[in-house]
């Protein structure tokens, strides 16, 4: 050994060697995290198999810090030694750089090698409580095999639930037709009109082209659950839909439309750039994840920035679905009173909601804070270690459970779902999914350097640098709602609001304490009034609250909506009346019961009432579900002639 800062040795390695303590837990399990981020440029071998080919080296120095010996002789040790070595692997080159260059970063690291070494052990139980018996950096090939299906799956949900509707709702005899919507807002805005609603309806708006792009929208969701053309799949769903939910007006308006949009979007980066499923995007055994892994590396190789923005989407939805529950100024989330009108207030209650609403109140008012925790404070353990994203994951999954369970909230607990299955890393499956040795050979890959990768990965980059800012001041906003926007972050979120893909969230933000119910009725001489009866809306008090989710009954959901304000409001509402007036059989279909199914009604009315789950007694006595008290007209009588 010399006196310089950093000793040589005579005989230095061919290749780069980290020298460790075998008999130190806590060091075994950080090598196999070191020896996967350097991907073989990198040997790593115990102090106790090589010590004597470098005698310039004390086995107590050994055993004191870890030593890292360059090609050239140069022996680094401890955080340096640490760094040094990651410095060969593309990810962690700035520790290094910061080591020679932050003021104060050196001696810091320094402080806390010297701690770690003092107490091995107890790093070591650590570690292994927070990571497990493995710590390699985390690999998602599991993830994105079955997030993309599912994704596939809920894309094909939302465009078949939306076909079995959409003559009714935008048709040209529906309720809103896309028809004389774009053509109005053409007229008032001219050529900006297109860049306002990017729809491909611009250019068709008939029912057949509609008809095309659910039909389309089905297709493409088949072969992405296939796998088949992944990325190319996802790029014309999204614009299907898209085009889908402009022409949808109102009728697609929910945060579930936005989110499988911004979902979408962010999958066209984080999917894989192939035609044809590969062996392992079907079966996670060994044959095939070994023969992908030679064939071709890029194929289990994925996008880092794109999986980060998919991740940061979920934590984003539970944040903001959280915190702005707290700072809307209802009082009755702090008081943790909220389920008290929940369950039967909420849009279309399930049978499970009417039950859950007869639990004591501690255990609604347990139910509350647990929603709070879940939503606010759970989502932060997304970037954690391992057992507490994994922790995480199961509270979020619980909860989009239980919240499934008691309402219809169509494709969004599905959608929530989904990203959580983001968090589940390859070693947590590596028992069924594959061998932990295929895990670690596919993790320690590098890309391939392929143009499309590479654009790929650019235009990822791109969008994660301007879509970030927005996102997190849409993050900021769920605790202060009245922040005033910065200017530039103004204009960008103006040019991207348009395609639905950096979106704010935020469910239930207020509470519902009271349910006012619409009952449209029909008249053939305006005495005697027969009512229209929706498919999942209450209506009739003993038809037993349904179960429709993941589909989507948009008219039963506008209805709800519609009893929160006036018709004036609610402009849509008119067109339901003329529709039923003329007797639209497309409007017609949409509806449960048509009670003038041979010639429609000449004068209709819509009545309010207040609507009440029935107790545990009423419901034994009386088999209703519901009771009602009629309150007052919502609309008067009105017949064709006097509305156009």
């Amino acid at each position: 050994m010399t006196n310089e800062r950093h000793p040589r040795v005579a005989s230095p390695p061919a290749k780069p060697l980290l020298i460790w303590d075998g008999e130190c837990d806590f060091c075994r399990l950080w090598i196999e995290h070191w020896r996967v981020i350097t991907a073989g440029y990198v040997d790593y071998a115990t102090y106790q198999e090589v010590a004597d080919h470098f005698p310039e080296i004390s086995r107590d120095d050994f055993k004191q810090a870890m030593r890292f010996i360059e090609p050239d002789g140069e022996v680094f040790s401890a955080a340096e030694a640490v760094y040094r070595s990651l410095r060969y692997g593309s990810s962690k080159k700035w520790l290094a750089w910061s080591y020679d260059h932050v003021a104060g970063f050196a001696a810091v690291s320094e402080l806390a090698y010297k701690l770690v070494a003092r107490h091995r052990k107890s790093a070591s139980a650590v570690t292994r409580v927070l990571w497990g018996n493995d710590v390699r950096p985390p690999t998602y090939f599991w993830a994105r095999r079955w997030f993309l299906r599912a994704v596939g799956l809920i894309y094909l949900i939302a465009f078949v639930s939306l076909w079995v509707q959409v003559d009714g709702l935008v048709g040209s005899d529906g309720v809103s037709p896309i028809n004389q919507f774009l053509p109005a807002v053409y007229e008032r805005f001219g050529a900006r009109a297109y860049s306002l609603l990017p729809t491909l309806c611009w250019f068709n708006s008939s029912n057949g082209f509609l008809h095309f792009l659910c039909g389309g929208g089905v297709v493409l969701s088949l072969l992405l659950i296939s796998g088949i053309a992944p990325a190319v799949s996802l790029t014309a769903l999204f614009a299907f839909y898209l085009s889908l939910t402009i022409a949808g007006q109102t009728f697609l308006s929910f945060q579930w439309d936005i989110l499988l949009l911004e979902t979408g979007f962010l999958s066209i980066f984080f999917a894989p750039w192939r035609l044809l499923p590969r062996e392992l995007m079907w079966w996670p055994g060994a044959s095939g994840f070994a023969k992908a892994a030679a064939d071709e590396p890029s194929s289990v190789t994925m996008s880092r920035p794109a999986l980060f923005l998919l991740k940061f989407l979920l934590f984003k939805l539970m944040l903001m679905s959280g915190v702005v529950k707290l700072t809307s100024g209802d009082d009755c989330w702090w008081n943790l009173t909220a389920l008290d009108y929940h369950y039967w207030s909420q849009p279309l209650p399930t049978v499970f909601g009417w039950w859950a609403d007869k639990s004591p109140e501690w255990f609604k008012h347990f139910s509350v804070a647990f929603c709070l925790v879940v939503e606010i404070i759970v989502p932060f353990f997304i970037w954690a270690p391992r057992r507490p994203r994994l922790l995480a994951a199961g509270l979020m999954i619980f909860l989009q459970i239980v919240i499934a369970l008691t309402g219809n909230y169509c494709f969004f607990n599905l959608l929530t779902l989904a990203l959580c299955l983001l968090l589940i890393d390859d070693s947590v499956v590596a028992v069924w999914a594959a061998p932990r040795k295929l895990v670690k050979k596919i993790s320690a890959l590098r890309p391939t350097g392929t143009w499309l990768r590479r654009s790929s990965m650019f235009a990822t980059v791109a969008l994660l640098i301007i879509t970030l800012p927005i996102n997190a001041w849409l993050t900021f906003t769920a605790f202060k709602p009245d922040a005033d926007w910065p200017r530039p972050i103004i204009a960008a979120y103006g040019h991207m609001e348009p395609f639905r893909i950096v979106n704010g969230y935020g469910l239930f933000r207020v509470m519902t304490k009271d349910r006012d119910e619409i009952v449209i009725e029909g008249s053939t001489d305006g005495f005697d009034w027969l009512p229209y009866e929706f498919k999942w809306k209450p209506g009739d008090v003993v038809r037993a609250p349904g179960w429709c989710a993941p589909h989507q009954p948009r008219l039963d959901w506008q209805m709800w909506f519609a009893a929160l304000g006036t018709p004036r409001e609610n402009p849509w509402l008119g067109g339901l009346i003329i529709r039923l007036l003329q007797g639209s059989r497309d409007v017609s279909r949409l509806l449960a019961k048509n009670p003038f199914p041979r010639e429609p009604p000449r004068y209709m009315r819509a009545l309010f009432y207040r609507y009440r789950f029935t107790t545990l007694r009423e419901h034994r006595q009386t088999g209703a579900w519901w009771k009602r008290e009629e309150l007052r007209d919502y609309l008067p009588a009105v017949s064709l002639d006097q509305i156009q």
